[in-house]
C-alpha cells in the first residue's frame, strides 16, 4: 500500500503506489490479538494461558486472510482512499472477520469431530489430550469439546467487540451492522443446513449448492466485498456489482474446496483427505455423484458411494475406490468446469463495479487465486 501518515502502507520497489493488504492485515490481527490475550490474562491466569492463548495461536499460525482481503478490496472499489485516515479502520475491520472465521473453524471442527487444523491437532483434541496428560477428572473428550465450544464463543466476543470499535459513526455504520448481522446469521443457518443434509442422509446437487453458499460462500466472499464497499460509502450500482462477482467468486471458493478435500494433498491442506466423506457430508461433488449414478443405473457406483459415506474407519484404499467413481461418472470434470465457469463469471462483473486498473487487477488476482485457478497459488488450505 502507498506510503501515509496512517502508519499502514508501503510502497512498491518501482516507486509506485502500491497494495499488500493480507499483510497489513496480519499485522493488525496480530496487534488486536495481542491485547484481547493480555485482557483475557487479567481476568484470570489459567483463562488468559490456555483458551485465549490457544485462539491466538490458531488465528495467528495460519489462513490466507483472504476474507479481509476481499474487504479490503471491496472498500477501494467503491473508493476507499489507501492514504486516508479509515485505512487503518478498515484493516481492523478486516481483522474482525479472520476471527469470526476462526470462530467458524473451531466450532466446526467440534461439530465435524475433525483431528487436524492447519497441520495441527484440533482445539478439542487438544484440550482432550491436556485433560489426560495432567489427569484430570471426567471425560477427556467431553472436556475438549466443551473448552473449544468456549474458544469458539470467544472468538466471536473478540470478533465482536474489534467490529464495534472500528466503525465510523453515522448511516456508514448502519448500514455495516446491517451486513454483519446478516452474515453471521447466514453463518449459522449454513452450519445447520450442513448439518441438517448431513443427518437426513441426502441432498440434490441444487440443494448441496445452497448449504455451500450460506455456510462458506456467503461470508467469504460476498459479504466481505459488500461490507468493504459499505464503509466506503459505495453507491448501489458498485454494491451491486461487487456483490454479483462475490456470489459467484464464493460458489467457486468453496467448489474448489470441496475437491480438494476429496483430490487434495494433505500436506498442503493441512487436514487429511476425504474428511467430508467420512464424516457423511454430501458436498456438491458427492450429491453430483450420486445424481449421476442414479440416471445412468450404476448400481455399482451407486453402492461404493452410499457406503463409504459416514465410515470413519474408511482406509486409503477405499477412499481411492471413492475417487475413482467420481472420476468415472465425470464429477470433478464437471466440477472444475463450473469453477471455472463461476470465476470467469465472477470476473467479468467485477469491471462493473470499478474501472480504476490496480483495484481491478488486485481483485481479479484475488479471485483467481480463491477458486484455485492454475498458476494462481491457491490450491491450499482456505481456512
Amino acid at each position: 500500500m502507498a506510503t501515509s501518515g496512517t502508519g499502514t502502507g508501503s510502497r512498491d520497489p518501482s516507486g509506485g503506489p502500491g497494495e499488500d493488504p493480507r499483510r497489513e492485515v496480519e499485522e493488525t490481527l496480530r496487534r488486536c490479538v495481542e491485547r484481547r490475550c493480555a485482557q483475557a490474562g487479567s481476568l484470570d491466569a489459567v483463562f488468559g494461558a490456555q483458551p485465549a492463548a490457544a485462539l491466538a495461536d490458531l488465528v495467528l499460525r495460519g489462513g490466507r486472510r483472504t476474507r479481509g482481503a476481499f474487504l479490503w478490496w471491496g472498500w477501494r472499489a467503491a473508493g476507499g482512499d489507501l492514504c486516508g485516515p479509515a485505512a487503518a479502520d478498515v484493516l481492523r475491520t478486516a481483522a474482525a472477520l479472520e476471527l469470526l472465521q476462526a470462530c467458524a473453524l473451531v466450532h466446526d471442527d467440534v461439530m465435524d469431530d475433525s483431528a487436524l487444523r492447519r497441520g495441527r491437532p484440533s482445539l478439542h483434541a487438544d484440550f482432550a489430550r491436556r485433560h489426560r496428560q495432567e489427569g484430570m477428572r471426567g471425560s477427556p473428550e467431553a472436556y475438549g469439546r466443551a473448552v473449544a465450544v468456549l474458544v469458539g464463543d470467544l472468538a466471536l466476543v473478540w470478533a465482536d467487540d474489534l467490529f464495534a470499535e472500528a466503525l465510523p459513526g453515522g448511516p456508514v455504520r448502519h448500514a455495516a451492522e446491517e451486513v454483519w448481522r446478516a452474515m453471521r446469521a447466514e453463518m449459522v443457518a449454513g452450519q445447520f443446513l450442513d448439518l441438517h443434509v448431513q443427518a437426513a442422509g441426502g441432498a440434490s446437487p441444487a440443494a448441496a449448492l445452497r448449504v455451500a453458499r450460506l455456510k462458506s460462500a456467503l461470508y467469504t466472499v460476498e459479504r466481505p466485498l459488500h461490507l468493504g464497499a459499505v464503509l466506503a460509502g459505495g453507491d448501489d450500482r458498485t454494491v451491486g456489482a461487487l456483490r454479483s462477482a462475490g456470489r459467484r467468486a464464493g460458489l467457486a471458493f468453496q467448489l474448489r474446496d470441496d475437491l480438494l478435500d476429496l483430490f487434495g494433498d494433505p500436506e498442503r491442506t493441512g487436514k487429511p483427505a476425504g474428511g467430508d466423506v467420512r464424516e457423511g457430508k454430501i458436498t456438491y461433488p458427492v450429491a453430483l455423484a450420486l445424481a449421476r449414478a442414479d440416471a445412468c443405473g450404476d448400481d455399482r457406483a451407486r453402492a461404493v458411494l452410499r457406503e463409504s459415506l459416514g465410515d470413519r474407519s474408511l482406509t486409503p484404499r477405499e477412499l481411492a475406490r471413492f475417487r475413482d467413481v467420481l472420476t468415472a461418472l465425470g464429477v470433478p470434470a464437471a466440477v472444475e468446469e463450473r469453477i471455472g465457469r463461476l470465476a470467469r463469471s465472477a470476473r467479468r462483473r467485477l469491471a462493473d463495479a470499478c474501472d480504476e486498473p490496480p483495484v481491478l487487477r488486485g481483485l481479479a488476482d484475488l479471485v483467481r487465486e480463491t477458486a484455485g485457478e492454475a498458476g494462481s497459488g491457491g490450491a491450499g488450505e482456505w481456512g
